[in-house]
């Protein structure tokens, strides 16, 4: 009455395969990376809307350390190109906050202290500029 399957079944073959897999760490240190380097193009693009040192002298930190975690491939970054609407900084420091919070969280959960401080003065820095810059343009 019924006819007996040929083939193998779709699941067992996909279970025959080796399939690479990322270790806890690795895929920690994609997603920091990822974080950081969000991190890293908000900071370029404040520093073309409000430029200072202390933003360039972060922007770098960031990078190196987004560099480490992959394996020293260097971030792409923009090239910061004529000055932006000084209106969008708080909305901006806002954002590099909730990304260097994000990239705390993820360092802590792997151990990271170098990236965990970072982070923390990130956003330590972005919440009192943010204040700032809402204060310059009320």
């Amino acid at each position: 009455m019924y006819e007996p399957i040929r083939t193998k079944s779709v699941h067992s073959m996909a279970a025959d395969q080796e399939v690479p897999h990322r270790s806890r760490t690795e895929e920690l240190d994609i997603r920091l990376a990822g974080h950081l380097t969000a991190l890293l193009t908000v900071t370029d693009e404040l520093r073309t809307t409000v430029p200072g040192p202390a933003l360039d002298d972060a922007a770098e930190r960031i990078a190196e350390q987004v560099t480490r975690l992959r394996g020293g491939t260097y971030p792409l970054r923009a090239a910061p190109t004529g000055g932006g609407d000084p209106a969008r900084a708080p909305r901006l420091h806002r954002r590099a906050r909730m990304l260097a919070g994000s990239a705390l969280a993820v360092a802590t959960s792997r151990g990271d202290a170098a990236a965990a401080a970072l982070a923390a003065e990130r956003m330590e820095a972005h919440e009192a500029d943010a204040a700032v810059q809402e204060l310059a343009t009320a």
